[in-house]
């Protein structure tokens, strides 16, 4: 019975967590390519499972597949192959023939779970409708270097307007690595490019790259975010990538140059990695954006709630004083924050008294789940900007269980009689705050 309500607990928990997110995604477009290799794993229906939720909760999905194993199979079926030269496909007739019966195959497989509504179903009583069409117009890549590519395309233009329709019709899109021309033929094209293309000319708000190999990390960490900038340093320097990963970067990072707001890259060997990752504030794969992932701001009044959420917990432990929430409001112009995806995940507060050119440092508060990460110094040190740019030239701070950290950055251990003619006023001797000063 215990472990029963506990389960019962983690699951309201979770879904509480979780709800600003679902919000945050409501209506927004998402476009999402997977590899035929995920489709012909078995665990694929569960990714269909996990697409059919996506929708129910509001999100526009497009979603670009891929089928190369099965393009494979057919080509080994005919003792055939795919040449590649200079890392690009020469897709010869044989070839377009098996590449025109592969995707073919996928879409319908796709399609087919996406209509799964059997009771005992995880999608039992949705109705999802499925849209496929000639949305993508290629052109030949052509002969480079002396090599005729042959029916091995690029993308020209995404009909914008029949795909917005489809999403404004609440239909998900469907898109096979395929291309047509004016002239009826038919192009084998990159899942990456495709995806790249729609969701920079639909304006996507992500760009979900699934792929097969392991998540990125660094020093032993998940890679969490990336700039394209450091995309390009990475791709540069770290000669361990595989191929699929630098295919990978460099569409995201294109995808975000193109004006796409954010792009994921996911394994799709962990279970719910949409999910983890749109759901969750640390999510399970490496972003890649034009701005920054955690932004550092004045406090508004609409981060008080946030505020709160971090201090009253250390307030209970008496590690900082009790702020009612009324003064908090009145204050919340002397914070400064760190802001990750919607969520307040650490403050601290800068009091000037401009008499004597000094100012506490009150409130320094990070979330649990961020501690140790280098967040509580990037405050004080944008706190210790703007004491400097306001002419100030010493710091103080009071606490009781904080002194050795503040030691550690540059703050001396001192008397009350330092502190400011109206703070030393205020002083509470029961409380016994140890005064620790740095000089600016």
């Amino acid at each position: 019975m215990g472990q029963s309500k506990q389960v019962t607990d983690n699951f309201i928990n979770w879904f509480r967590t979780a709800s600003p997110y679902v919000h945050a995604h409501r209506g927004a477009t998402l476009v999402l390519a997977f590899g035929g290799s995920a489709v012909a794993d078995d665990a694929f229906p569960s990714l269909v499972h996990d697409i059919a939720l996506l929708q129910g909760l509001g999100i526009r999905l497009v979603l670009v597949h891929g089928s190369r194993p099965q393009i494979e199979e057919r080509l080994k079926q005919r003792k055939a192959s795919m040449t590649y030269v200079n890392g690009l496909r020469v897709t010869d007739e044989t070839a377009i023939t098996c590449v025109k019966e592969a995707a073919g195959s996928v879409r319908v497989d796709v399609e087919a779970l996406l209509s799964t509504a059997s009771s005992n179903s995880p999608m039992a009583g949705v109705r999802i409708r499925v849209a496929s069409g000639n949305f993508v117009t290629a052109k030949p890549i052509g002969v480079r270097d002396g090599t005729d590519y042959l029916f091995t395309g690029e993308v020209r233009r995404i009909d914008t307007d029949a795909i917005t329709h489809q999403l404004d019709a609440g239909n998900i899109v469907l898109l096979p690595p395929l291309g047509y021309s004016s002239t009826g033929e038919v192009f084998n094209l990159s899942t990456a490019d495709v995806a790249q293309s729609v969701a920079a000319a639909i304006g996507a708000d992500k760009l979900i790259l699934l792929g097969d190999d392991k998540p990125l990390k660094r020093a032993g960490k998940l890679l969490q975010h990336l700039t394209p900038t450091e995309v390009d340093q990475m791709l540069t320097r770290r000669k361990s990538l595989t191929n699929e990963q630098k295919q990978l970067l460099q569409t995201a990072a294109s995808a975000c140059r193109k004006g796409v707001k954010r792009a994921h890259l996911l394994s799709r060997t962990i279970d719910g990695v949409v999910l983890k990752e749109l759901f969750t504030r640390d999510g399970a794969g490496t972003m890649i954006s034009a701005k920054p992932f955690d932004t550092m701001r004045t406090a508004r009044a609409d981060d008080v709630v946030g505020i709160l959420a971090l201090i009253e917990p250390l307030e209970k432990q008496g590690a900082l004083v009790r702020r009612s929430r009324e003064l908090i409001e009145n204050e919340v112009s002397y914070f400064s924050v760190i802001e990750r995806e919607g969520v307040i995940i650490a403050c601290a507060a800068l009091y000037p008294y401009a008499k004597e050119r000094m100012a506490e440092i009150a409130c320094v508060a990070v979330h649990p789940e961020y501690r140790g990460a280098g967040f509580g110094e990037t405050l004080l040190h944008e706190l210790e900007r703007k004491a400097e740019a306001a002419n100030i030239n010493r710091l103080f701070v009071l606490t009781t269980s904080s002194s050795h950290w503040f030691g550690d950055q540059g703050f001396k251990l001192s008397q009350v009689q330092s502190l400011p003619m109206a703070k030393r006023g205020l002083y509470n001797y029961r409380r016994n705050s140890r005064v620790l000063v740095k000089e600016l």
